[in-house]
């Protein structure tokens, strides 16, 4: 065979599967297409395989120095509690893990932290792994519940606290005054989230908006907020004193990316477990893995980091002083 019929037909190859990573994008049509996406990763239990029980990025230091991908995640949780300011807090603080995935990160609060943690999330699939992989005694308990509308009562819990759940979410000011609401007065609002560049000081270029456009669709994501947009919204509430802190932890985990892709390398046993349809599926997340590090290697994403104190003021007089104010700027 001549390399001209070669080329075509690697070429033929390469259209039919940017063809049907197009076609077979998981746009966010609502809550449901959220925890459908979540439910079938978990099901397949490839994400977990690969990722471990934290299915969220790793921290790899300041710089960033080589590690073991998983240990990165465990390092991720310790460094945020460290960022946040938890390390101190008594033993029994009540913490909300919004966003809770199968409980990873709930489970080392709880262990190492000695919290009271629950940990909620969209996906009926991921209280039920959660709940597997909690080992009796470890002060960790799930249910499913939508972060744009939580079922707790207002000043429920001592901490709350959020990793990579933002994304998701169709209305980041709702979502705001929701994870402040239930925060008791004086406590501590943390949070890690993907981020694009606030657009409104550098607009997305020609590139950069079909780039966007994947990471949204293929994820179920709406839209990701900026990290200035997003501390401006908790800011909005009424309900933080003070200054809402930031941080950008984009170099710090940028290692991720690729070492998730390196994961189905190293692990050959994963076509054995998930054969050739788990291989599939694993290839069909290398290109937005792939384009997730185009993204935040330069600059269209960041990962944000936000930290804030509740004020002692109800939700009812933040939401009246904030109308007011809609209605004098009016």
């Amino acid at each position: 065979m001549s390399l001209f019929y070669i080329l075509g037909f690697l070429l033929i190859l390469l259209s039919v599967g940017i063809g049907v990573y197009l076609l077979t994008a998981r746009s966010y049509q609502s809550v449901d297409s959220v925890a459908n996406s979540y439910d079938e990763w978990t099901e397949d239990g490839i994400l977990e395989f690969y990722w471990g029980e934290h299915i969220h990025l790793g921290h790899y230091g300041s710089p960033p120095k080589s590690q073991d991908f998983i240990a990165a995640k465990y390092d991720f949780v310790h460094e945020m509690v460290r960022w946040g300011g938890l390390e101190n807090l008594p033993a029994g603080t009540t913490l909300l893990d919004v966003g809770c995935g199968i409980g990873g990160s709930s489970r080392v609060l709880a262990k190492d932290y000695n919290f009271e943690v629950t940990g909620v999330t969209i996906s009926p699939q991921q209280v039920k792994r959660a709940q597997e992989l909690t080992s009796e005694g470890v002060n960790a308990k799930f249910q499913v519940d939508d972060a744009m509308a939580l079922s707790f009562p207002d000043a429920s819990f001592d901490v709350v606290w959020s990793v990579e759940a933002g994304p998701h979410m169709p209305d980041k000011a709702v979502f705001a005054r929701e994870l402040l609401r239930v925060l008791k007065p004086g406590g501590i609002l943390v949070v890690a989230d993907w981020n694009q560049r606030d657009d409104r000081t550098i607009p997305l270029n020609f590139w950069e908006k079909p780039v966007m456009k994947q990471l949204l669709d293929q994820w179920s994501h709406p839209a990701f907020s900026s990290i200035e947009g997003f501390a401006e919204l908790l800011t909005e509430t009424g309900l933080v004193e003070g200054e809402v802190v930031t941080d950008d932890w984009t170099a710090q985990t940028l290692p991720s990316w690729l070492d998730s892709i390196w994961q189905g390398i190293i692990k050959p046993k994963g076509l054995i477990l998930f054969g050739f349809s788990g291989l599939i599926k694993s290839l069909r997340e290398v290109p937005t893995l792939l384009l997730m590090r185009l993204a935040f290697g330069s600059g269209l994403c960041r990962f944000g980091m936000f930290r804030a104190t509740r004020a002692n003021v109800t939700s009812q007089t933040a939401a009246v002083g904030n109308n007011a104010a809609m209605g004098s700027a009016n």
